[in-house]
């Protein structure tokens, strides 16, 4: 409870109550799922931002809500100019919510269960031809230190398909040169080994022999890729990168962070990979996540029989 200057009590948003209850749902589902703190930050915003909305309008807490004030409050979001990717996000985080709060017996009744999320298209990931890939490999001016990391962060962003945060902070130790593989801990704490191929891996050898040590100048890094401070590289810093050596490269399809990681996994499918294989390299947890590379390479394929079948 806060007390305002003209002696008027006025109730903290959200409770304290809620607040609790929050931090017991955020860690029975980090205990459950080990998932990333970034995750449980993102449950926690909606969450709070739920909980605020309902004492501003003096509708109690997260647990006296019921189905019109979910409804309500979705709604309002999508007003104001929420996308419906984003409502239905913020609504599976409820329904999560709803369900742990069901099961440690808080409420009877999940006010969400009935609540449809919102009708959306599902996105295709934007992935890279294999010659796109090979201009992209080319650009940096690898008799530089800079560029030589560059190209080899390239080459192993692409035999590997690691995300963009998962290569930036890639410790040094988690490197089998001999095994030609990477050891990687990615969302929820889950690792995988994920072999490089013969051109990423030469690659890997030579700037750890020889580019690293010059943009170190003696000084020590856990860290497998390194700035000229000695620093690791930052995502933002690697992503502005990578759209700069995309324009000299004279490549016109639309990029984003994880433009590599789509070609990793589209270019294994069109080339007949299993997969589960390609789940397993991409470190996803539920298969279906997986499929949507199906639809990039079946899309693909149509347009390269329509281009070059003779009744096309």
């Amino acid at each position: 409870m806060l007390r305002r200057s003209d002696g008027v009590t006025a109730v903290s948003c959200p409770s304290t109550h809620d607040e609790a209850i929050i931090e017991r749902f955020l860690d029975a589902l980090w205990m459950e799922r080990g998932l990333a703190a970034a995750t449980l930050a993102a449950y926690r915003a909606d969450l709070t931002a739920l909980a605020r909305w309902l004492c501003s309008r003096e509708r109690g807490g997260l647990c006296e809500a019921g189905q019109g004030e979910i409804l309500g409050y979705l709604a309002e979001r999508m007003q104001a100019g929420a996308k419906p990717r984003s409502v239905a996000r913020l609504r599976s985080s409820l329904r999560r919510f709803y369900r742990y709060a069901v099961r440690e017996g808080l409420i009877e009744q999940d006010p969400s269960a009935q609540v449809e999320a919102p009708k959306q298209g599902q996105p295709l990931p934007s992935a890279l031809s294999e010659r796109e890939v090979e201009a992209l490999l080319s650009a940096p001016d690898v008799d530089d230190p800079l560029g030589e990391r560059d190209r080899t962060m390239l080459e192993v962003l692409y035999a590997t398909g690691l995300r963009v945060s998962e290569l930036v902070g890639l410790p040094l130790g988690a490197v089998g040169l001999q095994q030609g593989v990477v050891r990687v801990v990615g969302k929820g704490e889950r690792e995988r080994l994920v072999p490089l191929g013969e051109d990423a891996l030469e690659w890997l050898e030579c700037h750890l022999r020889r580019g690293r040590p010059a943009l170190l100048a003696g000084r020590e890094s856990p860290h497998a890729f390194v700035t000229r401070r000695g620093a690791a590289m930052t995502r933002q810093a690697f992503w502005y990168r990578i759209k700069r050596y995309a324009i000299e490269a004279g490549i016109r399809t639309p990029l984003s962070p994880h433009t590599l990681r789509h070609s990793f996994a589209t270019h294994l499918l069109n080339h007949g990979a299993d997969l589960r294989v390609v789940q397993m390299l991409l470190g996803h947890s539920d298969l279906s996540t997986t499929q949507i590379y199906t639809h990039v390479a079946r899309q693909r394929l149509q347009r390269l029989h329509a281009e070059h079948h003779p009744r096309g």
